[in-house]
């Protein structure tokens, strides 16, 4: 024990010169109480000379477990040889079942994030031997970080390797050890084409080298077997993610459209899933799918025509509106009833985009009331009534197609709802017989009140319907020259009737035939139309059809007034201002002046949060575009790991304009890298209140895709006023 400690050449020459395997483990047995006595005291300068001195006596087939510990010290060691020999050590003597394996994770973590590339390799190479699933799954992210961040030299280096052996995997023959199902070694060849997706994002030089070999790979595979379709999956992944070539882009579309002729459901989920991330950068090529994808509709799994329907509504646009809408409310009209809202209100919705005139829009609005009942939008009704106030030339028709369907069926209350409005503000047109589009059919006046009446009594109509249909009643009066007495009949019922709104309404409306007869007509005069100012989300609509924008005038007053209408859910109309205004014009301009000057910066806003991603929006007013918003939508993590994937979606009501500028990319790296960044600019001519709603689809690095919805009505008040 006090001789002095040897070398290692100098062990090495003293085991080789042993004559008898006794004299060789003596002289193990004594270095090895050396090297023990050494670790005692601790000499920090000794450490890595008795480490490598028990490595060999380890190879010789000696126990050296008690370096275990010596191993983990040298990691701890900030210089460069020392952990080197310090991994070596842990690589050969520890294991899964060791102990000391578990306060390893924290010295790779620590060396994984290292300034030097050198220690990050000793770190990854040791993760590569001893890295159990625990330890990866720990590690994952800071490993999915270091390929995502890798230097532009590794990355020149590793691609051409990369596709030469997926390459050599397609040209090889039949290998009884690896191929399954004819495909020459999956597993590998899926492997590998994750790696070209990480090393390719962000990088046209190293996506131009590899979309060869891609091209090859999806041209080649078979999708006979689970096992060629996980293959030609995870290329078309590799394709849409780095920046290949527009054919190869098309290719992997075709590629996830004859995926969805599969029996195999799983792989047709997957694929309209991947074709909705897909839809805003090649619509013209999945418009070649679209009726594969309508055919989803039918299909009996409720996950398959969920996404279909997702994917129908996002394939829709101004040139096959009509085919698409057709066989839309076909779907509507037999699917179940859970799908009903989402469907509605998709039709609706793209009704109001893409509308080629006012006829077929509101048509269609018909149509998906009469099919789909309660299952629309709270707001279905409104924006109806809306747009048949603005359709003047309409209206006969209108009136006469909601009577028959009232006629027909009072169990759909937000088609009864809209029949009876139109039948209290147009019945005189029911008994005109003006309407030369539709068939003529004879009305009377007694026919109108008895199905008003009938809705009235009905079981089935909701306080709302009761309370539209007794209004509608109030209007016949000054509308048509019948039986007013019974009309007022019927109004006097209501007086004592239990729901307080109705009875509030049938007294009112008494006293209005008792005491203000002389008023009633013009108390009943038909509703004006409805501007965009005093209506949030409406469009003006110009005769002959065209759409134009709202006009700029409308401003918010702060008082009792617009708090109340902006409850109601519109921006109040413009204030009046005297025309014999005697402010001076100084005055005036300075005052705009003032404003200008302390106008405030708009506050930031956290839009959401979740699986270790944020989205903050920016915001930005440009001094001579008072009505442009400037909205800079930054998605950063807050956990390690990348999210690869991220697209971003976003509409706004009518009054508005959205126009989204491509993003900076499609992955969101970790914590140390730089967010995405994606402009947005929203023009608000009218200054009406901001709401907008968001579709988020990413990849988190646990590599199962999501999608979220979200609804942001808490825009700072700066963004639109």
């Amino acid at each position: 024990m006090g001789d002095p400690l040897v070398t290692l050449p100098e062990l090495i020459r003293a085991v080789r010169g042993a004559r008898t395997q006794a004299v060789e483990q003596e002289l193990v047995q004594r270095e090895c109480a050396r090297i023990r006595g050494a670790i005692r005291t601790g000499d920090p300068q000794a450490g890595t000379t008795n480490l490598t001195k028990l490595l060999y006596i380890h190879l010789l087939g000696y126990p050296a477990h008690f370096g275990q510990m010596e191993c983990l010290k040298l990691l701890a060691s900030p210089q460069f040889h020392q952990k080197r020999i310090g991994y070596l050590g842990a690589a050969l003597l520890l294991d899964e079942r060791q102990d000391a394996h578990l306060l390893l994770t924290n010295s790779i973590k620590n060396d994984l994030a290292h300034p030097s590339p050198c220690v990050q390799g000793l770190a990854l190479a040791c993760l590569g031997c001893l890295g159990s699933a625990g330890m990866c799954r720990d590690l994952a992210g800071e490993v999915q970080r270091l390929a995502g961040d890798a230097p532009a030299p590794v990355r020149r280096k590793a691609v051409p390797r990369v596709v030469e052996m997926l390459h050599n995997l397609e040209v090889s023959g039949y290998s009884l050890e690896h191929s399954i199902m004819g495909v020459s070694n999956p597993f590998l060849q899926v492997r590998a084409l994750r790696l070209l997706r990480i090393l390719g994002q962000g990088s046209e030089e190293a996506s131009e080298a590899m979309n060869d070999t891609l091209a090859q790979v999806a041209t080649n595979t078979e999708t006979l077997h689970n096992v060629g379709s996980a293959v030609l999956y995870e290329t078309v992944l590799t394709i849409t993610a780095v920046h290949s070539a527009p054919g190869l882009r098309v290719l992997a579309v075709n590629i996830l459209g004859r995926f969805l002729l599969s029996r195999d459901r799983n792989i047709r989920s997957v694929a309209l899933m991947s074709l909705l991330r897909l839809v805003r950068v090649e619509q013209s090529a999945l418009q070649r799918h679209r009726a594969t994808v309508l055919a989803c509709l039918r299909d009996p799994d409720p996950t398959i025509h969920r996404r279909a329907l997702d994917l129908s509504l996002a394939l829709m646009t101004g040139a096959n509106v009509r085919t698409m809408t057709q066989e839309l409310l076909g779907f509507l009209e037999t699917c179940p009833l859970a799908m009903k809202p989402p469907c509605a209100s998709g039709l609706l919705f793209a009704a109001e985009r893409f509308a080629p005139n006012k006829r077929w829009h509101i048509d269609t609005m018909l149509q998906v009331l009469t099919m789909a009942g309660s299952s629309v939008p709270d707001d279905a009704v409104s924006r109806l009534i809306q747009l048949i106030v603005g359709a003047g030339e309409l209206h006969p028709y209108i009136v006469r197609r909601l009577y028959g369907a009232l006629a027909c069926d009072i169990s759909q209350q937000p088609l009864v709802q809209v029949a009876t409005w139109c039948i209290g503000e147009y019945g005189d047109l029911l008994l005109a017989d003006s309407c030369e589009e539709a068939e003529p059919v004879q009305v009377e006046e007694g026919q109108v009140l008895a199905l008003l009446e009938r809705v009235l009594q009905s079981h089935l109509s909701l306080p709302p319907t009761r309370a539209l249909a007794l209004t509608a009643l109030m209007k016949l009066s000054t509308r048509l020259s019948g039986d007013i007495d019974r009309i007022r009949r019927i109004v006097s019922v209501f007086g004592s009737c239990h729901d307080i709104e109705l009875q509030q309404r049938a007294v009112e409306y008494n006293a209005l035939f008792r005491k203000y007869d002389h008023l009633r007509a013009s108390v009943l005069e038909k509703m004006p139309l409805v501007k965009a100012e005093e209506e949030e989300g409406a469009e003006v609509v110009a005769p002959g059809g065209q759409k134009r924008a709202p006009s700029s005038t409308a401003q918010e007053e702060p008082s009792q007034v617009a708090d109340l209408l902006d409850l109601l859910g519109g921006p109040p109309a413009d204030p009046l201002v005297p025309a014999g205004s005697d402010t001076p014009v100084a005055e005036s301009l300075l005052d705009l002046l003032e404003d200008v000057t302390t106008a405030p910066p708009i506050p930031p806003l956290t839009v959401w949060e979740g699986d270790g991603l944020r989205l903050d929006f920016a915001f930005q007013r440009p001094p001579a575009d008072p009505h442009l918003l400037l909205i800079t939508a930054s998605a950063s993590r807050t956990r390690p790991g990348t999210t690869s994937g991220f697209l971003l979606q976003a509409a706004v009501p009518k009054s508005l304009q959205v126009q989204l500028e491509a993003p900076s990319g499609t992955s969101v790296p970790g914590p140390d890298g730089a967010p995405l960044s994606q402009q947005l600019r929203v023009r608000n001519p009218g200054q009406a209140p901001l709401r907008m709603r968001l579709r988020l689809a990413y990849t988190p690095p646990a590599g199962v895709p999501v999608q979220e919805t979200l609804e942001i009505n808490d825009f700072p008040a700066a963004a639109w006023q």
